[in-house]
C-alpha cells in the first residue's frame, strides 16, 4: 500500500461486512488512557503518514545500499523460477538446532536447504536489530552475516548511512545511536516463515517474510512504536562450513488485514521489549 492509499480516522458507518464505510476494513483503536500514544491525543493523518515514511526508510536502508552497489548484476527477483516453490512445513524435523553463536548470532547451521532458511532468518533478526545502530555491535553483526569479501565492501557505506546525525535525528535518536532519557528503542524482527527458492551444494535463495516492529517507547515519544511487513530475498554461499549472505533485496508485505485492538500504553509495551526476548529460528 502506498502512502496516498493510506486510510484516515474517519468514524465512517459499518458496512454489512464488519468494516467502516462498507470496504471490509478495519481500524486500530488507540489507547484511552492520558498520555498515550504516546503523547496525549491520536495522531492526525499527516503525523501518521510521517511515521510511516521514518520507518521505511530505516527498515529499507539497508536493501537500498545494497541495490545500490549491485551494479549490472543480475536481479535476484528471477529466483522464484526454480521447482522448490511449494509450501515447507515448519513442524520439527528432527534436524538439530545450531549449538554455537558467534557473539549474540547463532553460527554453524546445517549444509541442507533448512540450515539456510535457518541462517537466513537468524541473520534478517540480527540485522533488523538495534545493534546495527551500534558502530562496534554494527560491525560484528555484518562481519559475522555476510560473506568476508561483501562484508568489507558493505561496512563503509553502512557506517555513513547509520552515522548520520540527520537520519538518526529524524527517527528520534542521539548521535551515539542511543534513545532519550526515559525512552526505549524497539528495532526488531520477527519471522514469520521462509521459503527456499534455489538451492545446491554451495549456494542458496531463501525467502524470509516478517514483520517488523520499529520506533521510541516512552511517555514522550512523537514515534510510537508500530509495525511493518516485509518479504527479504537473501542470496546465500556455503563458506567455511557455514552459510553466509552475499547479496539481498526487500519488497513490502504480504501485509495482514489488521484487527480492532486497542494499541497498548508506552509502559506497558516497553515492558513487552525487555521482557519478552527474541526467538532463534531453527527446525
Amino acid at each position: 500500500m502506498s502512502l496516498g492509499d493510506e486510510p484516515g480516522y474517519g468514524d465512517a458507518p459499518r458496512g454489512e461486512d464488519g468494516g467502516y464505510g462498507g470496504t471490509g476494513q478495519t481500524r486500530t483503536r488507540l489507547p484511552d488512557r492520558a498520555g498515550d500514544v504516546y503523547g496525549g491525543a491520536r495522531r492526525g493523518r499527516s503525523s501518521s503518514r510521517s511515521l510511516v515514511t521514518v520507518v521505511g526508510v530505516v527498515v529499507l536502508l539497508i536493501a537500498a545500499i545494497a541495490f545500490a552497489n549491485r551494479g549490472d548484476d543480475e536481479s535476484a527477483s528471477g529466483a522464484g523460477d526454480s521447482d522448490k516453490t511449494k509450501t515447507a512445513p515448519t513442524a520439527a524435523s528432527g534436524e538439530q538446532p545450531v549449538q554455537s553463536k558467534v557473539g549474540d548470532i547463532p553460527a554453524g547451521f546445517a549444509h541442507s536447504d533448512q540450515g539456510a532458511q535457518s541462517a537466513a532468518a537468524n541473520y534478517g533478526v540480527a540485522l533488523g536489530s538495534t545493534g546495527m545502530f551500534n558502530a562496534n555491535q554494527r560491525h560484528a553483526i555484518v562481519n559475522t552475516v555476510y560473506a568476508p569479501e561483501v562484508a568489507a565492501a558493505r561496512q563503509s557505506d553502512l557506517d555513513r548511512a547509520y552515522s548520520s546525525e540527520k537520519f538518526l535525528a529524524n527517527i528520534g535518536l542521539a548521535k551515539d545511536g542511543s534513545a532519550p532519557s526515559g525512552q526505549t528503542f524497539v528495532s526488531r524482527i520477527v519471522p514469520v516463515g521462509t521459503k527456499v527458492t534455489k538451492f545446491s551444494t554451495d549456494s542458496a535463495t531463501v525467502e524470509l517474510w516478517y514483520t517488523s516492529l520499529f520506533g521510541l517507547s516512552g511517555e514522550r515519544s512523537t514515534n510510537p512504536v508500530s509495525e511493518s511487513w516485509f518479504t527479504t530475498t537473501y542470496d546465500l554461499k556455503w563458506i567455511d562450513g557455514d552459510w553466509k549472505i552475499t547479496d539481498f533485496t526487500q519488497k513490502d508485505g504480504p501485509v495482514p488485514v489488521g484487527r480492532d485492538q486497542q494499541a497498548s500504553t508506552a509502559d506497558d509495551m516497553t515492558k513487552a521489549v525487555e521482557e519478552y526476548g527474541g526467538f532463534t529460528y531453527a527446525r
